[in-house]
């Protein structure tokens, strides 16, 4: 059985990341908990809306009720890069180059490496903020459907309907797809090249966490009492094609998702704390952590591929070691 460091925590966890090698919990009050050789606190800002892991900078970008966005790095640091006076941030995320965008109301925000912004004005609100994997552009989740933008250049954006609303949005790291999650059980997706259309339904409930496996062949999500994992290999992506259901469980659903870095295996969390490892190719399970307090909210595989760590709704945190 692996073994497992718990951090006790009050609160909801929003985002559970390793920056560095070393594990940080943010909680829905905006304090940054890390287990640093010892368990140590940082706050940033003052009420926690959306959080997002930028990978290829090692920090963490936040946004919160107070208007505020920072970028937290692996030891505690941390830096206001933006502020939209008393207006909530509901949405961030990080693109290339540095770049960053932040949502409020019906705005996004991008501001690159030289603190230079842009302002992206939409009819309804924005509920969800992704950069491509190439080039600088930027895709917003909104009512009946998605608009992509090109920041750094002047142009009319693309608009990509589908009716209902969008709540949340990811590119597929070949940058080839766009999907986004939606308010109804579902997620839908476009294929950039045409525009083509993909319909992913067949949901209990609402999609509120999708991973994409390595080089991009597979999406994963919640919202089922299994992962439901999409191929994404075919040129198609997955129209006309089943999902994999991993870790079905017929008691509890799945609420968070975490692809391995380098395998084709999905750490699965779910609303009453348990974590597996399921394996794509055969569905072999490993038990990971037993039922906790609150449902699993947030996971995320460390760079050595040895570690997870995870966060709940309840606050009930901590690092999976599978090697042990």
């Amino acid at each position: 059985m692996p073994t497992i460091a718990p951090l006790d925590l009050e609160g909801h966890c929003i985002a559970a990341v390793f920056l560095g090698d070393v594990p940080h919990f943010a909680l829905a009050d905006g304090a940054i908990h890390r287990l640093d050789h010892g368990h140590k606190t940082i706050q940033a800002n003052d009420g926690l809306l959306a959080a997002f892991h930028d990978a290829a900078n090692d920090r963490l970008i936040t946004g919160g009720e107070d208007g505020k966005v920072f970028a937290v790095k692996a030891g505690g640091e941390a830096t206001e890069l933006a502020s939209a006076a008393k207006k909530w941030i509901t949405s961030v995320a990080a693109g290339p180059q540095g770049a960053i965008a932040y949502a409020t109301g019906k705005t996004a925000f991008v501001r690159f490496a030289d603190s230079k912004t842009r302002e992206f004005t939409h009819p309804r609100s924005v509920e969800g903020l992704a950069f491509s994997p190439k080039g600088m552009r930027f895709g917003v989740a909104r009512y009946n459907g998605a608009t992509l933008h090109f920041p750094a250049a002047e142009g009319k954006p693309v608009e990509l309907e589908w009716a209902g609303a969008h709540t949340g949005i990811t590119f597929s790291p070949d940058g080839a797809f766009l999907v986004t999650t939606m308010q109804e059980n579902a997620l839908h997706g476009w294929k950039l090249a045409d525009g083509k259309h993909m319909r992913m339904t067949g949901y209990p409930g609402k999609v509120k966490s999708l991973s994409w496996s390595v080089k991009g062949k597979w999406l994963a999500s919640s919202g089922a009492p299994a992962a439901i994992v999409w191929p994404f290999s075919g040129k198609d992506g997955p129209m006309g094609k089943a999902p994999l259901e991993l870790g079905t469980r017929g008691n509890a659903m799945v609420t968070a998702v975490a692809c391995h870095p380098s395998q084709d295996v999905v750490a699965v969390g779910y609303d009453d704390g348990m974590v597996m490892a399921v394996r794509f190719a055969d569905a072999k399970e490993v038990l990971l952590r037993r039922p906790g307090k609150g449902a699993i909210t947030s996971m995320m595989w460390d760079k050595e591929e040895r570690r997870v760590a995870f966060g709940s709704a309840a606050g009930d945190c901590g690092v999976i070691d599978i090697t042990a």
